[in-house]
This record gives structure tokens, C-alpha cells and sequence, in this order.
């Protein structure tokens, strides 16, 4: 058995399939899979939208990205290595619940620059990291022109014309609508371009509103 994987090993070392692992070609690795690391960090920190900004799942991307990177270059190192390396993997579950669907993208953008890090193709690594990073600042500026919003109102029955007249331009979509003795809470979902924050305020002006809020609604 040992001579038919030393000879199995000759064979792939003599195809070129299998690379060595030098100290300079290590650091290119890492430094490579180390600055994709940090550009998809910085998308997520800073083009977040979400409810609840995690540092943690941004440290985890930079860790994922390294990992997956030396894991990448051991297995194109030692072909003994990798078959071990992929039973022991097959093994391991992850419990941790990913609440955000755009979370599941990052970090499968930081599996993949490790893996074409560790593969040795770090030029293609860097220039798709950048690819995809223009794509997603073009994707939020645009989503940004006209966002969602949760519109909430309390005010009394009696304005109840009023209210439905001054949201009515607004084309809402009915979430909510509860209403207690002599009062309604209403929930609307609503499309509206940014830089009119001021709606609540025109609405407080009415006769018989209570309150009026306005949410960005981000799907959570």
C-alpha cells in the first residue's frame, strides 16, 4: 500500500500538480488572500444595511478567507495531506444561524478568494475581489435612490379621512392596522426616495394624530 501511494505521489509530483510550497510563495499567498480579505470587510462595514451591524461576522470574514487560503495550500502541497484533510472536514457542522441572506454571500465571496489565493491565482483573486466590490457599490447606490420604510401612525378615529388622504400619494403597502378604544395604529410599507425624512412631521401637523414614525425597513 505504501508503494502504491509513493508511486501514485511520483506521478502527480512529476505532472506538476502538486506545488511546493516555498516561504516567498507562502507570503504572496497570504498577503494576496490577506488584502481581498480586508476589501470584502470593508464592503461589508461599510455598505452595511442591515438592522444590526456584527463585528464579529466581519472578523470572521478576514479569518475565513486566511483559513481557506492555507487549507487550499496544503492540499496542493501533499496529496496524503489533503485526502485526511477533507475526511476530518466532512465532519464539522456549523450551528450558527445567519439571519441576513446578504451575510451567506460575503461569506461565500471570502471562500472563494481564499480558495484562488491558495490555488496560487491571486492576480485573479485580486482583480474579481475588485470586480465584485464596484458591483456591489453601484448595486447599493442605486438601491439607495428609493429605499423601503415602515410608516407608523397612531392618531384618533376622527381623523381617520385625514390620515388615509395625506398617505394615500404614498401608495402603501397595509401591514398593520390595530385600533383600541377611540385610536388606530397603522403600519404601512412604503417606497420613498431619501431626503424626505420630514413626512412624520407633516403628519403630526394633522388634528388627531399621536404619534408618527418612520422605520427603514430592511427585511429582518
Amino acid at each position: 500500500m505504501k508503494a502504491l501511494i509513493n508511486a501514485f505521489k511520483e506521478s502527480l509530483e512529476q505532472s506538476g500538480l502538486l506545488l511546493e510550497l516555498s516561504p516567498s510563495y507562502i507570503i504572496i499567498c497570504m498577503t494576496s488572500a490577506l488584502l481581498c480579505a480586508l476589501l470584502i470587510y470593508s464592503m461589508y462595514r461599510f455598505f452595511y444595511r442591515g438592522a444590526c451591524y456584527s463585528e464579529n461576522f466581519g472578523v470572521l470574514i478576514i479569518v475565513v478567507t486566511l483559513v481557506t487560503d492555507f487549507i487550499i495550500m496544503t492540499i496542493s502541497s501533499n496529496i496524503v495531506l489533503s485526502l485526511g484533510m477533507v475526511g476530518s472536514l466532512s465532519v464539522i457542522r456549523f450551528r450558527s444561524a445567519i439571519k441576513d441572506p446578504l451575510d451567506v454571500g460575503f461569506l461565500f465571496w471570502a471562500v472563494a478568494a481564499g480558495l484562488t489565493c491558495g490555488a496560487g491565482l491571486y492576480p485573479f483573486a485580486l482583480i474579481c475581489s475588485i470586480f465584485i466590490a464596484v458591483v456591489y457599490i453601484l448595486v447599493g447606490f442605486l438601491r439607495a435612490r428609493k429605499g423601503k420604510y415602515l410608516l407608523i401612525v397612531k392618531y384618533a378615529d376622527a381623523s381617520s379621512e385625514a390620515v388615509s388622504k395625506a398617505v394615500a400619494p404614498l401608495k402603501g403597502k397595509l401591514k398593520n392596522k390595530i385600533k383600541t378604544s377611540g385610536q388606530t395604529e397603522l403600519t404601512l410599507q412604503i417606497k420613498m426616495k431619501t431626503g424626505r425624512e420630514t413626512l412624520p412631521d407633516q403628519l403630526l401637523a394633522l388634528e388627531g394624530v399621536s404619534s408618527a414614525m418612520l422605520v427603514e425597513f430592511t427585511g429582518e
